[in-house]
């Protein structure tokens, strides 16, 4: 174990001589780099690493001034003028800003990883044609991606799956960016992203939705009646993938206040990252069918790894157009959530669903794509599976072993 001034460097004596030899509050630690009282000159990983001995996790003053003055009524209103500041202060900061992480693809989600060492745009590939697949596009089918952010998708399913396909912003940049490049790609009437808070979709009918880690922004209080909301957008044979990201179950003091500061300093309003059971609970009251449910936490731990990459690799970029406490603020952030994903405190779900009418035809799920196909499950064991087996007695069985019996 190290001690604090093993990663650090302080600019400020007072704040020296209060934490130089004992454990700093980690919200402490984050500002004081934000605002260059202190200097993080090696590698950030090496300080989370040992961030237990040099930094405690306490719920602090400053914590509970943000929450009653921002955080709570943030949660309790989510009003369309408040979303769209919200949304807007984030998402409209520029796109050389994201682009200097997501890299050339604009992709704001967890990408999917068959190999730890592909891309982050192998990864965004893999992940676009697997929300693809599942949703089981076909040519012709309409298609709404809402939250589509850049576009990226909704651009992919219309090229590659021959779709329809609309997306849905509230971010003016994102729009503009996404029919731009809609436009290059000749795909003009097959596509476009509309500029709108999700509340004024208007009423028609799509054979396939999709919302990938946008419904956190939702709001918790709103979740059920959006969840209806795409109910109504759906056509009855139609199927539903949600993506979000939420902390994990019976979390831990530190889960709280990395919370917080993403609520403070990346995603103000985003109250709605649920663990995943109270997630299908509202979207199982909205009269959803589950089909399916996977965890891809891990990929997305790997896929911020590679977009904090990308952000040391355009510091001098950043760092001239933003400024240095931007470029401090997101290097903070991108290891931080890349240690915290590995750990299990930030979880990352992808979810299938549908209306949970009688009249639904669920034979569909035969024969369809699964994990268990993506593992190789065939009907057969793999060679380290087909030994002899420990075999136990049911009294019911009349004495039969399990294999007897099968």
């Amino acid at each position: 174990m190290g001690k604090l001034t093993d990663y650090v460097v302080f600019r400020d004596q007072k704040l020296a001589a209060k934490f130089a030899n004992d454990r700093i509050p980690i919200d402490t630690l984050w500002e004081a780099y934000f605002d260059g009282a202190v200097d993080i000159p090696g590698d950030i990983y090496a300080l989370l690493n040992d961030r237990y001995a040099v930094a405690k996790h306490p719920f602090t003053q400053e914590h509970v001034k943000y929450f009653v003055t921002k955080f709570v009524p943030e949660f309790a209103i989510h009003s369309k003028k408040i979303d769209e500041k919200l949304v807007r202060w984030h998402y409209d900061r520029g796109d050389d800003f994201f682009g200097a992480f997501l890299g050339p693809r604009m992709v704001y989600t967890s990408g999917y990883f068959t190999n730890p060492n592909q891309s982050v745009e192998e990864a965004q590939d893999q992940k676009m044609d697997l929300v693809c697949q599942k949703l089981d596009l076909r040519p012709g089918q309409r298609f709404l991606d809402i939250g589509c952010g850049w576009g990226t998708l909704t651009m992919h399913a219309a090229k590659h799956y021959g779709v329809d396909a609309t997306g849905v912003t509230l971010s003016k940049n994102q729009a503009e960016f996404g029919n731009e490049r809609i436009r290059a790609n000749g795909l003009e009437g097959k596509a476009r992203i509309l500029c709108m808070d999700y509340r004024d979709i208007p009423k028609g009918k799509f054979d396939r939705i999709s919302n990938l880690e946008m419904v956190e922004h939702v709001g918790v209080k709103n979740l059920k009646p959006f969840y209806e909301q795409v109910s109504e957008l759906l056509e009855d044979d139609g199927l539903f993938l949600m993506q979000w990201t939420g902390l994990r179950r019976n979390s831990k003091m530190e889960d709280l206040v990395w919370g917080l500061f993403m609520a403070k300093y990346i995603f103000a309003g985003a109250d709605a990252s649920l663990p995943l059971a109270p997630m299908m609970n509202v979207m199982e009251k909205a009269n959803w069918e589950i089909a399916s449910v996977e965890n891809i936490s891990f990929h997305y731990k790997i896929t911020i790894k590679k977009w904090h990459d990308n952000w040391l690799r355009n510091r001098e970029q950043i760092v001239n157009t933003y400024g240095e406490r931007w470029y401090r603020i997101w290097h903070v952030f991108l290891a931080w959530a890349t240690t915290v994903a590995a750990q299990g405190t930030a979880a990352c779900f992808q979810v299938l669903a549908n209306k949970n009418l009688n009249t639904f035809d669920r034979s569909r799920w035969i024969g369809r794509a699964t994990l268990g196909d993506r593992i190789g499950l065939k009907g057969k064991r793999p060679d380290w599976a087909n030994g002899p087996r420990n075999l136990v007695a049911f009294p019911s069985s009349g004495g039969r072993t399990i294999a007897e019996a099968e």
